[in-house]
């Protein structure tokens, strides 16, 4: 588990920590996936916000860490992003989902935003999501759509981008590396979970120090959201972990419905043995249109839905937390939990680490506000000084 410090020892800088440049961003939604990977991030600040000389004050699966927030996968595609997320003082972040084969993208465009007021809740989303004209001003209420596919250069490309990723992390930060198994011509469900262990095999060769597995992508239409497989979900983590060895294992889950609550009592009772921590959510899936009603995203019925990000998904990330946590305690597990989910603004950071999470990472908010974690480690000096912990 994360250890609270008695005393908070930080070094936090104090200016406005909104960027000055509306346009510096970790992912450029206006891009492909394409120049975003070849060119990206585009951010303009470039100081480096770390102090190596103070000491690091939490752990996370046994690694010292200097503050307990970061970026979850997606939106670090290459060791460049992932250099600026440590600069930036993002301290756990996680390389963007990888696989064992070379796999394209989904066509452009990949990210649009989406008219959601308030929570996103189960009842919204058996309706279309309406595209919305532009993304607002407000962070706080912005709400995306995301339709890549968990693009994968081949693993020759991206296993030695993996290496030099690592070497960005400084004192107190750590580097998860995201993979997944893909569904090939003559796969059965055999070579499926297998393709994952191979995946988390070459990331383990590669020298990643925690491994997670994505079984939560509501993107890729032939092979689903596999999460909700309870046999699956086991056979996975078992010939993952087996492929790993004593490196951690991470896994990346969806939101389980009140009515998926016994099938998720039952996953984390039987995996157990095998994770090191369960992140939660990934995204929220809908069925995301135009305002006259046509699809919105290019490429076949394959991609009349897509996972939804943002503000909307904050309630569902929550109480998926608050429910990992209640089963931790009542089932004596050793699991740690990472919060994921509409982490927009510095409350969000503190209403999860509330909820429960050991780690709270946030993927479309740093992508507008590259210095949200420079807000939220102000946020908590803040706090502290009031006397509120």
């Amino acid at each position: 588990m994360i250890t609270k410090p008695n005393t908070l020892i930080m070094r936090v800088d104090t200016k406005d920590c909104r960027p000055s440049n509306a346009m510096d961003m970790f992912y450029d939604p206006a891009k492909t996936f394409e120049e975003n990977y070849t060119a990206g991030p585009y951010i303009d600040d470039d100081k480096d916000y770390r102090d190596d000389t103070v000491e690091p004050a939490y752990t996370f699966l046994g690694f010292p860490i200097q503050f307990p927030f970061g970026i979850a996968a997606g939106a670090l595609p290459t060791s460049r992003h992932t250099a600026a997320a440590f600069r930036l003082g993002y301290d756990v972040n996680v390389y963007k989902t990888q696989r064992a084969g070379e796999f394209p993208c989904n066509p452009f465009p990949n990210v649009l935003p989406l008219a959601i007021d308030g929570d996103l809740t189960l009842e919204k989303l058996r309706q279309p999501l309406v595209v919305a004209p532009e993304y607002p001003s407000d962070l706080s209420k912005l709400n995306i759509t995301n339709s890549f596919g968990v693009p994968s250069p081949d693993p020759s490309v991206w296993t030695v981008d993996m290496q030099q990723a690592q070497a960005g992390a400084g004192k107190g930060q750590l580097l998860i590396m995201a993979v997944m198994g893909t569904i090939r011509d003559g796969y059965g469900p055999e070579e499926y979970y297998d393709d994952f262990a191979l995946s988390a095999a070459l990331a383990k060769d590669a020298g990643a120090q925690v491994v997670e597995i994505n079984l939560s992508c509501p993107n890729v239409a032939s092979e689903g959201v596999i999460c909700y497989n309870h046999d699956a979900v086991l056979e996975i983590c078992r010939r993952s972990k087996a492929a790993i060895g004593d490196t951690p294992l991470v896994i990346k889950i969806g939101y389980f419905s009140p009515d998926q609550q016994t099938t998720l009592e039952k996953i984390v009772r039987d995996v157990s043995p095998y994770v090191a921590a369960i992140s939660a959510i990934n995204t929220l899936q809908g069925t995301i249109v135009n305002a006259d009603g046509s699809q919105a995203l290019p490429g076949g019925p394959g991609r009349a839905k897509s996972g939804v990000c943002g503000a909307g998904i904050r309630w569902a990330g929550l109480d998926m937390v608050q429910r990992l946590d209640s089963l931790r305690k009542r089932g004596g597990y050793t699991y740690e939990i990472i919060g994921v989910g509409g982490v927009m603004q510095p409350a969000d950071f503190h209403a999860y680490r509330a909820a429960g999470a050991d780690l709270v990472q946030a993927v479309t908010a740093p992508m507008w506000n590259p210095l949200l974690a420079q807000e939220v480690r102000r946020s908590v000096v803040s706090r502290v000084s009031l006397g509120m912990g």
